[in-house]
């Protein structure tokens, strides 16, 4: 699965740089000149805002989609925490993200995200980064949320996720997930909404483990009781039990 993400830009006119070619027209001077959050490690629990590419533009959305048919402020609450992700192969079928996925695709770019290793039941956690690019470019789905008891809207996202590529089965080894990564020729089909169900599913395969690297950091991140949004968090962090799998990172 994908809960936690890094996020490394704080000037929004060099993200908007990155993905100038999907935004259809040149954003406000108002919104370049904004900083983005900078976020060594968050949890999506945490709910935090990240800017998301649509079709018609970017904008700084919550992760935890709140579908449509919610009714009131206490059940978005509630729901938020069970949408972080949403599986690929069963996205179509499910209440919560069936309307998202047929016709509002985002890409959530991320500087690399964390997964954890389960060996003799103590867990190792990763960095997995981009090896030639600033960002992963995840495919999301998004909806815009209205609070019906006062009227306020909500952005909201959640992360696709698909089965695991060779490299993060060996780092998530229990659950065998990973986010759904999309390429720089993938990016403008998958925010397209006019796409059938059957080019989208075909977009939803692993990604190349040769375009990714990790390495594992410390164990400090485990813990939720501590501030995990520290620069040492992206730090590498050596295990020597773990020296069987340098070969592979």
């Amino acid at each position: 699965m994908c809960y936690n993400v890094a996020f490394m830009e704080r000037k929004a006119k060099e993200f908007a740089e990155r993905y100038k070619r999907l935004l259809p027209d040149e954003p406000a001077k108002e919104t370049l000149n904004q900083q983005l959050p900078l976020f060594y490690f968050v949890s999506g629990f945490d709910h935090p805002k990240l800017p998301i590419i649509m079709q018609d533009g970017m904008q700084l959305s919550e992760w935890g989609l709140i579908p449509e048919w919610v009714r009131n402020g206490q059940s978005a609450l509630e729901i938020r925490d069970k949408t972080l992700n949403a599986m690929g192969e069963t996205a179509f079928e499910k209440p919560s993200f069936k309307t998202s996925i047929q016709s509002h695709r985002c890409l959530v770019p991320a500087s690399g995200f964390y997964e954890w290793r389960d060996e003799n039941k103590v867990k190792y956690p990763y960095y997995i980064h981009p090896i030639h690019d600033a960002f992963f470019s995840l495919g999301g789905i998004c909806n815009s949320w209205t609070n019906p008891e006062t009227g306020e809207k909500q952005s909201t996202f959640s992360i696709i996720t698909t089965p695991a590529n060779a490299l993060m089965q060996k780092i998530h080894n229990v659950k065998k997930r990973m986010p759904l990564i999309l390429t720089p020729e993938q990016e403008a089909a998958w925010i397209d909404p006019k796409l059938t169900e059957s080019i989208v599913q075909d977009l939803m395969k692993p990604y190349n483990e040769n375009e990714m690297a990790a390495f594992t950091v410390s164990q400090k991140i485990n813990s939720v009781k501590t501030n995990r949004n520290q620069a040492d968090a992206m730090n590498p962090v050596e295990y020597p039990q773990l020296t069987l799998l340098d070969a592979w990172f």
